[in-house]
C-alpha cells in the first residue's frame, strides 16, 4: 500500500492507494474464483499470461486472460483496506487487451462493498461502480459508467466511447471527484467527462408540471379556423372522381355472350377537384399554446454527496463478472486509490512503459504473418504453375492418338 503527502494543500492529507494489482507472484492467493456463480460447465477458466506478444523485456510480465469461449468469468480480490470516498477523489483505472477480435464481451471492472460471498459473485451481487468497456455485435458499443445511488444502478446518459482493436492494450480510468463531477480516460486522453447531477438520473427532476394549473375551457389554441365567407361552388359535389376511358374501344375479338358485356374502363377525373374546404383564415380569438405552469417537485431534494458511491460501510474489494462469446480478453495493472498523483505515476511505471512495446510486438507479428501467408501463395501458384502440361506436350500427345486411330 503507497502513500504520498499532497503538497500545497490547505490541510495535510495523505493520499492512499487501496489496490495496486500488477498480477505478480502470488496473485493467485489475492484473488478468489466466483465457482458457485453458474454451473462448472458454464464457468470459464481464467489464466495468467503475458500474451501473444508481450513487449521487449515484459515476457514475464502476466496479466488474467479468460480463456474459453461462451463462458461466465468471475474473479475478486480485496482492497488493502476499505475505502470510503467522502471527501475524497476515487480513481480506478485498469489494462484491457483483446487478444481475439471483439465478438460479445464485457470487458469491465466492478468495486464491492463489504459482505459478499466471493465464491458466489455474480451479476446479481450489489455494487458501487461498474466501469470499463463492453461490445456486443453493433448494438452495445461502449465504456459503460454505472453508479449505485441508494440501491439502485445508474448508467450515464452519454455514450462513453470504447477501443475495439486486436492485439493493442488500452487503458481505462474512471475519476470521481466531491464536486459531484466525473472523468473518463482512455490511455491517457479524456473520452467523457461531465457533472453527475446532468449526466445520471440519480435526482427526479426539480420541477413538475402543476397538476392544478388546468387548460381554461374557453381557451382557443387553433390558429387558424374556416373561412365564413368562403361557399362550396354549385356542383361542385357533382363531378365524379373516375369517369369512362375516352380512348378505350371494345376489342374485336370481344365475344359479348362468352366475355359478357364490355365496359369502359375507368380512369381519374381530371376535372375531379376532391372534397370541398373552406379557405383558411387566420383565427380572431387564437391565445397561443397552452402551456401548463411548473410548480417544484415534492420528492425533489438536493444531495451533495451522490459522489460517494463507496460511503460508508465503504468499497472492499474489486471483481470481475463478464460473459464472453469470444475469450482472450488479458486484464493487467489495476488500481484504486484516492489520489490522481498516484494513479498517474502507477500508469507511468506500467502501461505507458509497456504499452508502446506490446503494440510494436503485436504489429511486427502481424506483418511476418503476412509475409508468411504471401510466401505461401506465392508458392501454391508457383506449384500449380510446374504441375500444369506444357502447351508443345498436348500437340504430341493428340498426335500420338491420331497415329494410333489410323493404325
Amino acid at each position: 500500500m503507497k502513500t504520498v503527502v499532497l503538497a500545497g494543500a490547505a490541510s495535510v492529507a495523505a493520499a492512499k492507494t487501496y489496490m495496486a494489482e500488477k498480477f505478480d507472484a502470488g496473485w493467485e492467493k489475492r484473488w478468489t474464483v466466483g465457482s458457485e456463480w453458474k454451473s462448472a460447465a458454464e464457468m470459464g477458466e481464467w489464466k495468467a499470461t503475458a500474451g501473444e506478444t508481450p513487449g521487449k523485456g515484459y515476457e514475464k510480465d502476466l496479466g488474467i486472460q479468460t480463456s474459453e469461449d461462451a463462458r461466465f468469468y468471475s474473479l475478486t480480490a480485496p482492497l488493502d483496506s476499505t475505502f470510503d470516498n467522502k471527501g475524497k477523489d476515487l480513481v480506478i483505472g485498469y489494462t484491457v487487451k483483446q487478444e481475439n477480435t471483439v465478438d460479445c464481451g464485457g470487458a469491465y471492472i466492478k468495486l464491492l462493498p463489504p459482505g459478499f460471498d466471493a465464491k458466489k459473485f455474480g451479476g446479481d451481487t450489489p455494487y458501487g461502480v461498474m466501469f470499463g468497456p463492453d461490445v456486443c455485435g453493433t448494438s452495445t458499443r461502449k465504456t459503460h459508467v454505472i453508479l449505485t445511488y441508494k440501491g439502485k444502478n445508474y448508467l450515464t446518459k452519454k455514450n462513453v466511447r470504447v477501443e475495439t482493436d486486436r492485439g493493442i492494450p488500452h487503458r481505462y480510468q474512471l475519476v470521481i471527484h466531491p464536486n459531484q463531477t466525473y472523468a473518463v480516460t482512455i490511455d491517457g486522453k479524456e473520452a467523457e467527462s461531465g457533472s453527475l447531477l446532468e449526466d445520471f438520473d440519480f435526482l427526479p427532476p426539480k420541477t413538475i408540471k402543476d397538476p392544478s394549473d388546468v387548460k381554461p375551457k374557453d381557451w382557443v389554441d387553433s390558429a387558424e379556423m374556416d373561412d365564413p365567407t368562403d361557399v362550396k361552388p354549385a356542383g361542385h359535389d357533382d363531378i365524379p372522381a373516375k369517369i369512362a376511358d375516352p380512348e378505350a374501344t371494345k376489342p374485336a375479338d370481344w365475344d359479348d355472350e362468352e366475355d359478357g358485356e364490355w365496359e369502359h374502363p375507368q380512369i381519374d377525373n381530371p376535372e375531379y377537384k376532391g372534397a370541398w374546404k373552406a379557405k383558411r383564415i387566420p383565427n380572431p380569438a387564437y391565445k397561443g399554446p397552452w402551456v401548463q405552469k411548473d410548480m417544484p417537485n415534492p420528492e425533489y431534494a438536493e444531495d451533495a454527496e451522490i459522489y460517494n458511491v463507496c460511503s460508508k460501510p465503504g468499497c472492499s474489494a474489486v471483481g470481475f463478472e463478464l460473459w464472453q462469446v469470444k475469450a482472450g480478453t488479458i486484464f493487467d495493472d489495476i488500481i484504486v486509490t484516492d489520489s490522481l498523483a498516484e494513479a498517474a505515476a502507477f500508469a507511468a511505471e506500467t502501461f505507458d512503459k509497456k504499452a508502446p512495446l506490446e503494440k510494436e510486438a503485436y504489429e511486427a507479428a502481424e506483418a511476418k504473418k503476412r509475409a508468411e501467408e504471401e510466401a505461401a501463395r506465392a508458392e501454391a501458384a508457383k506449384k500449380a504453375e510446374a504441375e500444369k502440361p506444357a502447351s508443345g506436350d498436348d500437340e504430341d500427345e493428340d498426335e500420338d492418338a491420331d497415329d494410333k486411330d489410323e493404325l
